[in-house]
């Protein structure tokens, strides 16, 4: 697992104020360095979408059919890229709007896995949401 961020070396506070640390600058990596791209909750993806590089590496993986996966406000990171366009999704539910107009079909599941795009609602789906990931990779 490594963790990217807008700035390597730079450690961002969870909403819990759990600390994580970015291993790579998404400026210094490209989609073909990873399987997969998984996107968190809480308020990473508000800052996650203002970042160009991080949006490039998403859309980047999206586009090269890799698992890209979203949880509870991570959506919000694939509703600035057309990685959501025809594909059903969920997320938390005050994004429902956004992840619509960003063309995809709105469903309330815990784990909604639509082609290589996976997405959860809140923590409360992450052992469904991890167990999709782990499938999509293969395990």
């Amino acid at each position: 697992v490594t963790l990217v961020g807008p700035t390597a070396g730079e450690t961002y506070p969870s909403k819990l104020g759990y600390p994580a640390k970015a291993d790579e600058a998404a400026a210094d990596v490209s989609a073909a360095d990873f399987d997969a791209v998984v996107i968190p909750g809480g308020f990473a993806p508000d800052y996650i979408r203002r970042s160009k590089p991080m949006l490039q590496l998403v859309r980047d993986a999206a586009a090269a059919g890799k698992p890209v996966a979203a949880i509870c406000h991570g959506p919000w990171v694939l509703c600035s890229t057309p990685a959501l366009k025809g594909k059903r999704a969920t997320g938390f539910h005050s994004i429902r709007d956004d992840v619509v107009n960003a063309g995809a079909e709105w469903v309330d599941l815990e784990v909604c896995v639509d082609g290589n795009v996976i997405t959860s609602r809140t923590p409360a789906d992450l052992p469904a949401f991890a167990a999709a990931i782990l499938k999509a990779l293969g395990g």
